[in-house]
């Protein structure tokens, strides 16, 4: 009876959710806002110039893509990443957003990313933009109609928004941020290199759960 309990005791420690890294307020994530978002969240603050989104963005991508049931996940492109002019930051942010509508964020992304960093190509003009949107399957129909809506300018503007009173509050100092939950701030930095990548996956998940 002893050995049958050691082993469903066993079994249920192995099957039961657990954090194999201890997370701790202040070291690993800080508390920016009193309260969280209606819905779990995931949200990046990123930019196509930047080197260190290009690299983790595949990381990114498979976890969005592995969200607790109910969690959502959202990309905020920032302007101030040295590369292309304001408009056509502008544009991208725009482009983004016709694609993730069309579910092709992440293939838009992924593009764009080795346009700026494995091609070497810049992007001068918001031509440029249009045909890397067209080689990951949007429709210039699509994508003509799309990029200057309303509702996609509109959210390019909360991008913006965003971005700004983030910086004020010195909350976003640099890309990749993520923030989780619209409380909860990543420090990058505080996680092991040489696991990072499986660190970064349980300390999301944690926080995704900590305020249900």
């Amino acid at each position: 009876m002893k050995k049958l309990f050691a082993f469903l005791f066993t079994a249920a420690l192995l099957s039961a959710p657990a954090f194999a890294q201890t997370f701790i307020e202040g070291k690993h994530y800080e508390v920016i806002a009193e309260q969280a978002t209606s819905k779990p969240e995931f949200k990046e603050y990123f930019s196509f110039f930047c080197g260190g989104c290009a690299s983790i963005e595949p990381l990114v991508q498979q976890l969005s893509e592995n969200l607790p049931e109910g969690a959502q996940f959202k990309k905020v492109h920032v302007d101030f990443v040295r590369g292309a002019s304001p408009e056509v930051q502008n544009t991208l942010a725009r482009a983004y957003l016709v694609a993730d509508a069309l579910e092709r964020g992440n293939a838009f992304s992924t593009a764009v990313f080795n346009h700026i960093h494995r091609q070497r190509q810049q992007i001068r003009n918001d031509g440029d933009v249009r045909s890397i949107a067209l080689g990951v399957g949007i429709s210039a129909e699509e994508y003509d109609s799309r990029i200057n809506s309303f509702s996609v300018r509109m959210g390019a503007t909360v991008m913006r928004n965003e971005q700004n009173e983030l910086s004020r509050a010195r909350v976003l100092t640099g890309v990749p941020t993520f923030v989780i939950n619209g409380k909860y701030k990543i420090n990058n930095a505080s996680l092991d290199g040489r696991n990072f990548a499986t660190e970064l996956e349980q300390l999301v998940d944690y926080l995704l759960q900590k305020d249900s």
